[in-house]
This record gives structure tokens, C-alpha cells and sequence, in this order.
């Protein structure tokens, strides 16, 4: 199983366009046509056509079909379409899946694409309202009952636990919010562009569900992101710089549910993301030391703490210090906190630009990114690199 021996997925297909719409609470258009702005917006990046492609990834929660967007961006015959289950834990695995069909010849170029009206539409913070019949909704059962209705209420239940084991504070998770809404500031795509936050702040926003405070939780956005992905070889004669896929990954834990897996030995942890840990160290060959920027998935900042100490950065209950000496550069775009919750798409093109050397916070040589998609669910990973 790739859960124990190297993969050879690595090396072989790269990122070569990006593309997105502008980020609002209120996009006044469908989510069809977000997807398809986005799409033609990333191809025009990566100097094709709608003709070249013949490949489509995106989430099972996307309102947009494959054939749909395919046929409103003026795309034809398709040899491979797929979807990816849980939420934002699927984003960086729709690159994963696109990189499968490259290097095996299903397909020679792929768009990744999610899209939605998340705002001024259906809003996931709102938590679950109506499901139809199905095991995973009654999995839910043994939660909602007693008032654990939403995400942040989810997410909660582990951050106390993780604040008491370590013996800290909340203010732990605003070393995160700072960082995020720092980098917002200076980046004009962000929602809160010009808008950084003080430690001070953070601990004065209201209260959602303790110990999370309104700047622990990521924002609510309409927009598309889309990405293509082709051959390592045939990105050399495209406009930008490739992104190479050092390694890409997927992972579930033991006892995993959807953000309600409190039946654990454990809830200090993220045992998905410490399955796409090893899998991304074990195919790429490298170490935490080695990797320039972190795009972490920031859906609620106590996470972010628990995917570094999962991915080895530092030692369980040590990443709040980790972040507040800003010893790995962390969502430079601004992450979900403060750019967009774009469901982690927006965090992969950042990783894009990050290695093409055009991103609006870039790090100096930046030639390896860490990518992560959603925790609390069955996730993703990946590890983007120069070409050569």
C-alpha cells in the first residue's frame, strides 16, 4: 500500500495555469459561470485552449458537472472526468487525481476547478440544515442532538482539549489569525486586503463556540479557482514556469468521521493529515527543514497548529510558537482566514505563484511549497517544486 512504500507518481505532471475570479460575498452570477471565468481564465495562464483539454477534477460538492462546464468553456471530447468526496479535504487530491490521468496517458490536460456562491448562496457555516437519508448523516445523529450543529461547534470540542493538554491559552490560535491577516493586508485579491489584526483583536472578537472566537474562523466567499495540470515535459514549452508534483497524497485516519471523529484515543491530533505526512515525506524525500512556504489549510486556526506538529515543523503543543516567530512562512496569500474560502483551491495557485516567483508576498528562492486541504475529514496533500 502507498500508505507504507514510496509512490512514482512524483515528478511526473506539473501545475501550468491558474486562474480565479474576484473574491466577494455577493458575485451576482451563478456558480456555473464562476466555474467557467475560472477555467478559461487558468488556460488562458497556461497558454491553451479549451480544445486542448481533455481532463476535468472537481469536488462531489460542486453544483457544476464536468460536461456542463466543459461545454459552456467550449471544451470537447473528454477521455477522464472524476470527483473528490469530503468537503475541502478534497482539493489538493483533484491535483492528485489530474496528475494520475497525466502520467498514466488517460488524459494530457487536466482542469481542476471548484466554484460556488458560498456566501450570498448556501453557507457551510450555517451547518447542517436538511440531508437526505444516508449513512453519513446518521453518523451525524450521535452529535447534532446535542447542540453540535455546525463546523466551528465540531472543531470546538477539539481545540479545548488541545488548550488543556498542552496547558495553554486561546490566544495560542490568534498567533495564526495575525499571520494570515497579515499577509490579507498586502495582498489586493484578498477580502481583507489593507486590514491586519492584532493579537489584541483577536482575543476581543466575540465568541462563536469556545474556546473559537470570530477571528478563528475563516470567512465566507463567492469565486472559482481553477488549475491546469499536463506533463512535466510539455509544461517546459508553456509560458510560465512549471509546478512540478513532487508528491501528492490522500489520507483517512482510524476511527475517522466527517469534523465529528471524537471517539479517538486522541482529539490533540489530525491522524488524516499525519497520513498524508508520511506519504508526502516518503515520496519526495524531504524534510520539514527543507520546505520554503506552508499553504495550510485554515478553515479554523486550531487546526493549522495540529497539521504542523502532524507534518514534524515542531513537537505536539509547540506550533502556536512556531507561528508567532514566523519560522516557516504560512499562507502568504492570506489563507481562508484572510484572502478567500475557496474550499483550498486559492491556496494551491498560491503555491503556484510562489514558485513562478510572482506571488505579492513572495519568499526569496522559494522552490519547494507544502500544500494541505481540509482537516477534520478524510484530506489531501501535496509538494510542489521547480522543474529541475
Amino acid at each position: 500500500m502507498s500508505v507504507r512504500m514510496r509512490d512514482r507518481l512524483g515528478g511526473r505532471a506539473a501545475v501550468v495555469g491558474i486562474g480565479a475570479t474576484e473574491f466577494s460575498k455577493d458575485s451576482g452570477r451563478s456558480e456555473l459561470r464562476l466555474a467557467v471565468e475560472a477555467v478559461r481564465a487558468a488556460l488562458d495562464d497556461a497558454g491553451l485552449t479549451p480544445g486542448d483539454v481533455d481532463g476535468m477534477v472537481t469536488f462531489t460538492m460542486d453544483t457544476s458537472p464536468e460536461i456542463t462546464v466543459a461545454q459552456a468553456a467550449g471544451m470537447g471530447e473528454l477521455s477522464f472526468f472524476s470527483r473528490i468526496h469530503y468537503g475541502g479535504g478534497a482539493a489538493c487530491a483533484t491535483v492528485q487525481q489530474a496528475a494520475l490521468a497525466v502520467a498514466t496517458g488517460v488524459a494530457e490536460v487536466v482542469v481542476c476547478y471548484r466554484a460556488f456562491n458560498e456566501r450570498s448562496g448556501r453557507r457551510f457555516g450555517s451547518g447542517v440544515q436538511q440531508r437526505e437519508p444516508s449513512a453519513e448523516g446518521a453518523a451525524l445523529g450521535w452529535s447534532l442532538p446535542f447542540g453540535l450543529l455546525t463546523p466551528a461547534s465540531w472543531v470546538a470540542m477539539a481545540a479545548q482539549r488541545y488548550l488543556h493538554t498542552y496547558g495553554l491559552t486561546p490566544e495560542a490560535f490568534g498567533h495564526v489569525a495575525v499571520v494570515d491577516r497579515k499577509y490579507a493586508a498586502t495582498n489586493p485579491a484578498a477580502y481583507f486586503h489593507g486590514r491586519p489584526i492584532t493579537l489584541a483583536e483577536h482575543a476581543a472578537s466575540r465568541w462563536i463556540v469556545e474556546p473559537l472566537r470570530l477571528l478563528d474562523c475563516c470567512q465566507e466567499t463567492d469565486g472559482g479557482q481553477a488549475l491546469v495540470v499536463t506533463s512535466v515535459e510539455r509544461a517546459r514549452d508553456l509560458p510560465h514556469p512549471p509546478a512540478v508534483i513532487t508528491a501528492a497524497a490522500q489520507g483517512a485516519g482510524r476511527a475517522q468521521e466527517q469534523m465529528t471523529s471524537f471517539y479517538r484515543d486522541d482529539l490533540t491530533g489530525l491522524p488524516e493529515m499525519g497520513v498524508v505526512a508520511r506519504q508526502l515525506w516518503r515520496t519526495s524525500g524531504l524534510t520539514p527543514a527543507e520546505i520554503d512556504v506552508g499553504i495550510l489549510y485554515d478553515h479554523f486556526t486550531p487546526f493549522v497548529l495540529m497539521q504542523l506538529e502532524e507534518f514534524g515543523f515542531c513537537k505536539p503543543g509547540e506550533a502556536a510558537d512556531l507561528v508567532a516567530e514566523e519560522r516557516l512562512p504560512l499562507n502568504t496569500h492570506g489563507g481562508q482566514l484572510g484572502e478567500a474560502y475557496l474550499h483550498g483551491m486559492n491556496g494551491i495557485a498560491e503555491a503556484v505563484r510562489q514558485l513562478r516567483g510572482t506571488s505579492v508576498n513572495q519568499i526569496p528562492e522559494a522552490g519547494r511549497v507544502l500544500v494541505t486541504a481540509g482537516t477534520g475529514v478524510p484530506t489531501s496533500g501535496l509538494i510542489l517544486g521547480t522543474d529541475g
